[in-house]
């Protein structure tokens, strides 16, 4: 394809630190101007399995790019979505599979993008970087909406979850609230970058910028110093990059910039201006900026009472922290959590724990080796007897990856309880439970994301008539038969 507005691109992906497997995929097609960025969720081969699908699908039905390309680029996404759900309904093993993903199309000098969930476009030009997806998120909206700060929205713990992806159900292309497109010029001093969230959620926009400004016009190289900046910065997830860089795109900081810059250094006086004037205006600023600091000052010593507070005496907010649980105490997740603060995270490996565990607010606990961490019900426990988790009156928390049963000794009534709290619960197996598996109750708001609850006499989920509940890709099997 011949275009107005040459371009070369580079890519770079990697599971990052905290996960065996990535469940990230790019498609980078120069010739036809077609760059993808997917994130797989659903967990190990689902995750995978719906990132793939989506590459295949939309790298096949975008061979025709004729006509209006913003049109072709909803039915290939929707067609990805399609896909998904079906093969989902047909492999148990599939079942809840979806991705969120990000899709530019190059023509000439415009640009065409699709795009659902919380992956990320960014345009960089003029030595600023500016996003131009929005996330189909909660924390991402109330980023964008300037109710929260960029650095608290990257540590939140519901920053993931989102409330539109390609797969848990069947969609039509003009579905208003499915696919985000948007077109654009691409001028050849430009640059766009599309990414998963593993970069946009270790990395500020001003880091990445950072990076960006050193291009020297090898994007693969800048591609690799992105995804190695996240996972210097912690790697949590998968992390996935495509820069597309214009023929005419440089860095503010390159070598080649800079080095250019002395060149055309030379200052040229405007005509008709003599030299004492400029003098004469330095100094009526000078002596401006000096008076408005005192008159400045005048007011701050009016209007502060007392002396300021010492350093010792300023309370500042401790960083969020990792806690980890002792393996061999089985008490180990219950002491790790009276330690635990608002934004830290409680990791338990592997082992046998006793409950009720009673939910921290902003608090997440995480299994580090997916549901080979267990929970179960103390059996000599006077308040929330049968119980293995409890959440009650929070405003954000999670749990996840963890594995919940009974046995002769530890009976189980109810798995999770969850009473007037707004938290998520993922990746969890419970089974055993009398009387539900996970309980929401009370004026409570849940996330309850890829669990499987099977064998549990009581209900799989139940939910009070006051609650609100997302659900997205449970499975369940055998449940409720005391029904």
């Amino acid at each position: 394809m011949k275009t107005a507005c040459a371009w070369q691109a580079g890519s770079a992906t990697d599971a990052g630190l905290e996960r065996e497997v990535n469940e990230d995929r790019i498609l980078v097609d120069e010739a036809r101007g077609i760059f993808l960025v997917v994130d797989g969720l659903g967990g190990h081969a689902a995750g995978e399995m719906a990132a793939e699908i989506a590459v295949q699908v939309i790298n096949e039905t975008l061979v025709d790019l004729d006509g209006d390309v913003e049109q072709r680029i909803r039915a290939s996404i929707t067609e990805a979505n399609n896909r998904i759900y079906r093969l989902a309904r047909e492999n148990p093993h599939w079942y809840g599979m979806a991705c969120v993903l990000t899709l530019a199309v190059a023509r000439e000098d415009r640009v065409t993008v699709g795009h659902v969930g919380d992956s990320r476009l960014y345009l960089a030009w003029n030595s600023t970087l500016r996003k131009l997806t929005s996330d189909h998120s909660l924390i991402g909206e109330q980023e964008e909406q300037g109710e929260i700060e960029e650095q608290d929205a990257m540590r939140h713990p519901r920053r993931n979850e989102i409330f539109r992806d390609v797969g848990s159900q069947i969609r039509e292309p003009d579905d208003p609230d499915f696919i985000q497109t948007k077109t654009f010029l691409f001028r050849s001093d430009a640059a766009l970058l599309l990414c998963s969230d593993g970069l946009s959620d270790s990395l500020t926009s001003a880091a990445i910028n950072a990076i960006i400004e050193h291009y020297e016009g090898d994007p693969a190289i800048t591609a690799r110093e992105l995804v190695e900046a996240a996972n210097t910065a912690g790697g949590r997830d998968n992390i996935s990059v495509v820069l597309v860089a214009g023929s005419e795109f440089l860095g503010g900081e390159s070598a080649k910039l800079l080095e250019a810059r002395p060149r055309h250094a030379t200052t040229r006086m405007r005509a008709g201006r003599a030299p004492w004037r400029a003098i004469v205006n330095r100094a009526l600023w000078l002596i401006a900026g000096i008076i408005l600091g005192i008159l400045l000052w005048a007011v701050l010593d009016r209007t502060v009472s007392g002396p300021w507070p010492a350093a010792n005496q300023i309370n500042l907010p401790s960083p969020p922290k990792r806690i980890t649980a002792d393996a061999s105490d089985s008490l180990g997740i219950l002491k790790a959590l009276a330690a635990a603060q608002p934004g830290d995270t409680v990791e338990v490996p592997p082992g046998r724990y006793l409950g009720p565990v009673q939910l921290k607010d902003g608090v997440e606990i995480v299994s580090t080796a997916p549901r080979q961490a267990m929970i179960l019900s103390d059996p000599s426990a006077a308040v929330e007897a049968g119980m293995a988790v409890v959440a009650k009156g929070l405003h954000s928390g999670g749990l996840r990856g963890f594995r919940i049963e009974s046995d002769q000794t530890h009976p189980l009534r109810t798995g999770i309880l969850i009473e007037n709290s707004a938290i998520d619960i993922e990746d969890m197996d419970i089974s055993g439970a009398v009387d539900a598996a996970i309980r929401v109750d009370g004026k409570s708001r849940a996330g309850l994301l890829n669990n499987f609850l099977h064998g549990n006499s009581g209900a799989g989920i139940f939910l009070g008539a006051h609650t609100e509940a997302r659900l997205v890709g449970n499975r369940f099997s055998d449940n409720g038969t005391n029904y």
